[in-house]
């Protein structure tokens, strides 16, 4: 790791999640691991009272907090629409609530903004709510994290401008620029899709926008020029997809309980399984130079007490050789 990067990135565990922690004025965590690193990332849960359901589909939400937290992954990445309303206190009571066995545990957890955390509230009552629920972010709506030495994660705010020109970008090209030699992977997770499915009718207000579509050139770009692999993670699509593009693996992962949405599938997306709902999370294997994914869908979502797990995707993302 270079003395710049070594010197930014300290030690991190959610103190609303996992703990005391330590943070730099750059925003950058770190999280040690041990060989083979495991971790989880997906989206869209919509925490807010049981009896709302309609937004959020309670018994599945809290399901796949429960087999979560039974994995206990190294790290825990959310991409958003963490509560129905960013502006109701009462739901972020009831994420606290929901997952105190990830705090049991001792995961951390690492949430990027959606557009649902700017919900009934403006936007700085909004950002006080947020970081009450996580205060070791606090003045943070981009940070990265180092989970171990060969994977950074770096969380974006798609709430925010991603062009040229904007203030998080020039974060990022200085954080992408100062990846240690060691970084194979980069996980970019945020909560709008920069590639997706595009729905030609229906419901069309959940395709790709301009603003991520920036970010998608500006990763490809650096795929092409670079040794690092990235895998981006986004949800706001309640739904699962996976695609590759330009060296880049995009990947949607919305089914954290909010209400799902059927999409139809373009030939591009690599998963073509008929499933409906997907109800699921990510699961992330880091073991020698591949990293596993898969996707852990709950099946018996409308059971009483739903607990049935399988994996009905699985990819691989192999390092780059070095040279």
């Amino acid at each position: 790791m270079n003395r710049p990067l070594a010197a930014l990135v300290l030690a991190l565990s959610l103190a609303a999640c996992a703990g005391p922690s330590t943070r730099t004025p750059k925003g950058f965590y770190r999280v040690e691991v041990h060989a083979p690193l495991t971790f989880i990332a997906y989206g869209d849960m919509r925490f807010t009272a049981p009896s709302e359901t309609q937004a959020s589909i309670a018994p599945a939400r809290r399901a796949l907090v429960a087999r979560i937290a039974a994995e206990a992954p190294a790290a825990l990445f959310l991409n958003g629409d963490v509560p129905w309303h960013g502006g109701t206190v009462a739901d972020y009571d009831v994420f606290r609530q929901e997952t105190s066995a990830w705090r049991e545990a001792r995961i951390p957890v690492y949430p990027a903004l959606g557009n649902h955390e700017f919900y009934q509230c403006a936007e700085a009552e909004c950002l006080e709510n947020w970081w009450a629920a996580f205060p070791s972010l606090r003045t943070r709506r981009w940070y990265a994290v180092a989970v171990g030495p060969r994977l950074t994660a770096i969380a974006l705010d798609s709430d925010a401008s991603l062009e040229d020109g904007s203030a998080q970008r020039a974060w990022l090209d200085e954080t992408l620029a100062r990846q240690p030699r060691s970084t194979d992977f980069v996980l970019v997770y945020l909560h709008h899709p920069p590639v997706a499915d595009v729905q030609r009718s229906g419901d069309t207000s959940h395709n790709p926008r301009p603003n991520e579509r920036a970010l998608a050139a500006r990763l490809e770009a650096a795929a092409a020029a670079g040794r690092v692999r990235f895998i981006v993670c986004a949800g706001h699509i309640h739904n699962y997809e996976r695609r590759e593009q330009g060296g880049v693996t995009y990947l949607v992962s919305g089914g954290g309980g909010a209400r799902p949405y059927e999409v139809v599938r373009e030939a591009e997306d690599r998963y073509s399984g008929p499933s409906f709902p997907n109800f699921h999370y990510l699961r992330f294997t880091l073991e020698g130079d591949v990293l596993r994914g898969e996707m852990v869908r709950l099946e018996d979502y409308d059971a009483p007490a739903p607990a049935n797990f399988v994996v009905r995707d699985r990819f691989e993302v192999r390092a780059a050789p070095r040279g």
